[in-house]
C-alpha cells in the first residue's frame, strides 16, 4: 500500500505546485491514501473552508493542520457542522488531537481506502516552543487504544527537533508513519525504524522557497534588522512540493519503505 504525504501547503504558490504534481504522483505510485497538511493554505495562515474543498477535490482523503488552524475563523463553522452522508468532508480535516477537550473539530479520522483497507489518521501538536495544550506523549496511548486499524499515519506538529524524534521512537511499531510538520524546512532523516515505523522530522513545505519559510525574505529580513514589527506576506517565488511517500503492509501496518520527495515548477 502506497501513502502519499503532502508538507504544509503555504498560501497560493503551495496550492498552485499541489495542484501540478499531485495528480501525476498518485497515478505513477498507485497512492490508496493521501494526507496533506493545509493549516497555511489560506495566504500562509490558516486554512478557509473553500481552500479545504479544493484540496479535497484535487485527491486528498484527509487534511491535516496545526497551531495555525483558527486563524481563519469561518474554519471553525465548518469543523463544527454536523457531517451528513453527502457532506463528510468537515470530519477529514483534523486540528491537534491534544488540544483542550470541546474545541470544534476532531484530531482522529478513520476511514477505509477505496480497496478496503481501514486506517487511521493522527493530528498532533508539540509541546516545545508551542501554545500550551495536553501532552501528545500520554495522549497518543490513548488514541491507540481506540483505533482498529492496523495503518496509521500520524503527523506530528511540532518545533522542537528532539520532541519529533522522541515521538518516533514512542510509537516505533505500533503506527505506520510519524511525520513531522511545522518547521517548513524538510530534513533528510527519513527511515524506517527498528519496529517498522516510517520517520521523517519534517516533511518540508509546499510553496515558495524563495523566501522564509514562506514569507517575503524582505520582510522577515526587516524585521531581524531593525526590531521592528510588520506585517507578514506570503512569498510566491520558486515554488516546491515536498511530501513522503511511504509503503507499508496494510495487513500489519508496518513500512518497508519511505521516499523524500522535492518537485518544482
Amino acid at each position: 500500500m502506497k501513502i502519499l504525504f503532502v508538507g504544509d501547503v503555504f498560501g497560493s504558490a503551495g496550492r498552485r505546485i499541489v495542484r501540478e504534481h499531485i495528480g501525476h504522483l498518485q497515478a505513477a505510485h498507485a497512492v490508496e491514501l493521501t494526507v496533506i497538511n493545509a493549516e497555511n493554505a489560506a495566504g500562509g495562515f490558516g486554512v478557509t473552508p473553500q481552500i479545504a474543498e479544493d484540496l479535497f477535490d484535487l485527491g486528498a482523503d484527509v487534511l491535516t493542520t496545526g497551531n495555525h488552524v483558527w486563524d481563519k475563523r469561518e474554519l471553525i463553522d465548518y469543523l463544527s457542522s454536523v457531517p451528513a452522508e453527502s457532506r463528510e468532508r468537515p470530519r477529514r480535516v483534523l486540528r491537534p488531537a491534544n488540544y483542550q477537550p470541546g474545541v470544534p473539530g476532531y484530531g482522529v479520522y478513520e476511514g477505509t481506502t477505496a480497496s478496503g483497507t481501514a486506517y487511521a489518521v493522527v493530528e498532533l501538536q508539540g509541546c516545545v516552543f508551542m501554545n500550551t495544550n495536553n501532552d501528545p506523549f500520554q495522549g497518543i496511548n490513548g488514541l491507540l487504544a481506540r483505533i482498529a486499524a492496523k495503518v496509521i499515519v500520524v503527523d506530528f506538529h511540532a518545533e522542537a527537533t528532539s520532541e519529533k524524534m522522541a515521538m518516533g521512537w514512542h510509537l516505533d511499531g505500533r503506527v505506520t508513519a510519524v511525520l513531522g510538520t511545522h518547521t517548513h524546512v524538510p530534513t533528510a532523516d527519513e527511515r524506517i525504524l527498528p519496529g517498522g515505523t516510517a520517520y521523517q522530522t519534517d516533511v518540508g513545505m509546499s510553496g515558495p522557497y524563495d523566501s522564509v519559510i514562506g514569507v517575503e525574505k524582505e520582510l522577515v529580513l526587516h524585521r531581524f534588522l531593525t526590531g521592528m514589527p510588520g506585517k507578514f506576506e506570503a512569498a510566491r517565488g520558486n515554488p516546491k512540493m515536498c511530501a513522503t511517500l511511504i509503503t507499508c503492509d496494510p495487513a500489519t501496518g508496518r513500512a518497508s519503505a519511505i521516499e523524500r520527495l522535492m518537485l518544482g515548477e
